[in-house]
């Protein structure tokens, strides 16, 4: 499950990179110029809906959300082309950060804060992982246990709620990834196009 596929490795050294700078550039306010900052907030510019999914709060979101999509994604690669996983990882990351800053904005939630990390875009893979291959068993790294992949991003989505004792984790972020991945791919399915362009 990792033979890491073009679009894939170059996805990973694209966040590695931005990590490294946001560690070793940090004079340069990297962070918080890529970070998606609330609307309400005089910091908030469009671009973060698409800049915020490169960035990331420490070594373990990084490693966790690289090892899921070096899991996962080259298969759907593999299946659907560059391209189309491509766009499918954009509109899902920025879909993501579209429905978390929305629902934040007329709750009038997190004014101050910053949501960072490819966790949505990850959901978005998970699920299109399960709706693709729903009844492939995976092995969890925690719990290891084997699981079917149509029971996956579920079940992943409770394991991290749970382990969220700090309540800093985007889960909204989360579930409008793998949301934007389930309408994507439903509409995909309709028009007869779930395979991949040619």
């Amino acid at each position: 499950m990792f033979r890491v596929t073009p679009l894939v490795r170059n996805l990973i050294i694209i966040n590695v990179v931005v990590f490294m700078a946001q560690n070793f550039l940090s004079n340069l306010h990297i962070t918080e110029y890529m970070s998606l900052w609330s609307i309400h907030s005089p910091y908030f510019k469009p671009y973060q809906f698409f800049t915020y999914m490169f960035a990331h709060g420490g070594m373990g979101h990084i490693f966790f959300n690289m090892l899921a999509l070096a899991s996962f994604a080259p298969i759907l690669e593999s299946y659907w082309g560059e391209r189309k996983l491509l766009i499918f990882y954009l509109a899902t990351g920025i879909g993501a950060g579209i429905i978390y800053a929305g629902v934040n904005y007329f709750l009038g939630a997190h004014e101050g804060g910053i949501m960072l990390g490819a966790s949505g875009a990850i959901y978005g893979i998970l699920m299109a992982f399960g709706m693709s291959f729903p009844n492939m068993e995976i092995m969890l790294l925690f719990p290891p246990i084997p699981i079917k992949a149509k029971y996956m991003v579920f079940v992943i989505g409770l394991i991290t709620y749970a382990l969220d004792s700090s309540g800093s984790v985007a889960h909204l972020a989360h579930f409008g990834g793998a949301f934007v991945a389930f309408i994507i791919i439903t509409f995909w399915r309709g028009s007869g196009n779930n395979r991949g362009w040619q």
